[in-house]
């Protein structure tokens, strides 16, 4: 099965200047727990509803606090013509649970979620994929870099 077959395709941006209250409030409207950010046309950062209560919230940080100090910047993404076995395997290995989604063209086209791929793909690959992203820490751990 394609990633376009299963992705999410209501996505909404937001920018680096922005607050993560605005932030807050687009993951509320879309009931989702990602926001890609985007500055000039280009996808540069990723913002979870983790970010804000680990990297904002939990540092003391406010409402007015800006996006892109407590983005990820290291975004990973998938092609939407790729297979979703294969994308399960990235996601686990990578231990991430929420993807951006790029045409070969590499315009943003839509979010994978794990729970997008648990609903439609194969128990066995959602399954795989919740096993490697559940694993303890790794490189995109929300509390590395924090002191």
């Amino acid at each position: 099965m394609k990633v376009s077959e299963v992705m999410t395709r209501d996505v909404r941006l937001i920018r680096p200047g922005d607050t993560i209250q605005e932030a807050a409030r687009i993951m509320a409207e879309l009931d989702a727990g990602v926001v890609p950010v985007e500055d000039n046309d280009r996808l540069v950062g990723m913002l979870t509803d983790r970010d804000i209560a680990v990297r904002a919230i939990a540092q003391g940080q406010g409402p007015e606090a800006k996006v892109g100090d407590i983005m990820t910047s290291e975004v990973r993404y998938c092609f939407d013509d790729q297979d979703t076995d294969e994308v399960c395997k990235n996601l686990a290995d990578q231990q991430i649970r929420r993807i951006p989604v790029v045409n070969r063209d590499k315009r943003l086209v839509g979010i994978l979620s794990l729970g997008d791929l648990a609903t439609v793909a194969e128990k066995t690959s959602a399954g795989a994929a919740l096993a490697g992203i559940s694993r303890h820490g790794g490189h995109h751990s929300q509390s590395s870099g924090l002191h």
